[in-house]
């Protein structure tokens, strides 16, 4: 089967794609964005999250048919050329990143919490990424970058 739709702004047109096969593994194997990353393969941990029509997804389990036509998203598209996204920048500041697997389903859906709430109190933090798993750290620093990413994004907001 054919699949056409809009990856991070630009359309791809993927030939060859079997039914079940999933939007991860398109993004990953076929258009060339590793960034999301394949861990459970159950929508258990977040590593694979991306924006489908503006709302995160565990791109694992959304089969690759089923963005014919939508937009998607990625870590890779979250970047404005080469000026890292506040969210990806306070993530490198906190040291947030440790082995980085989990790092862009987190920053994902860490980006779309503070699109929705700009200044979110640690409790809709920790909600927001509840269902992100990482196994290195204890969550402090990844709690510290959300905080400098969103105080980031209001000083844009007062001066920009």
């Amino acid at each position: 089967m054919r699949v056409t739709f809009t990856v991070n702004g630009r359309e791809e047109v993927v030939d060859g794609v079997w039914e079940g096969e999933s939007l991860l593994y398109v993004l990953r194997e076929r258009v060339g964005l590793p960034g999301s990353k394949n861990a459970c393969e159950q929508g258990e941990c977040g590593s694979c999250t991306v924006y489908l029509d503006g709302r995160p997804v565990c791109a694992c389990l959304v089969a690759a048919g089923q963005a014919e036509g939508r937009r998607v998203r990625t870590i890779e598209g979250l970047a404005a050329g080469d000026r890292l996204d506040p969210v990806q920048e306070a993530f490198a500041a906190c040291g947030a990143v440790q082995c980085g697997f989990c790092t862009p389903g987190l920053i994902v859906q860490a980006h779309d919490l503070l699109e929705r709430v700009p200044e979110p109190s640690d409790a809709e933090i920790r909600e927001a990424l509840a269902g992100n798993l990482c196994r290195c750290t204890g969550y402090e620093k990844i709690l510290d970058a959300v905080r400098l990413a969103a105080a980031r994004k209001a000083e844009e907001r007062t001066s920009g």
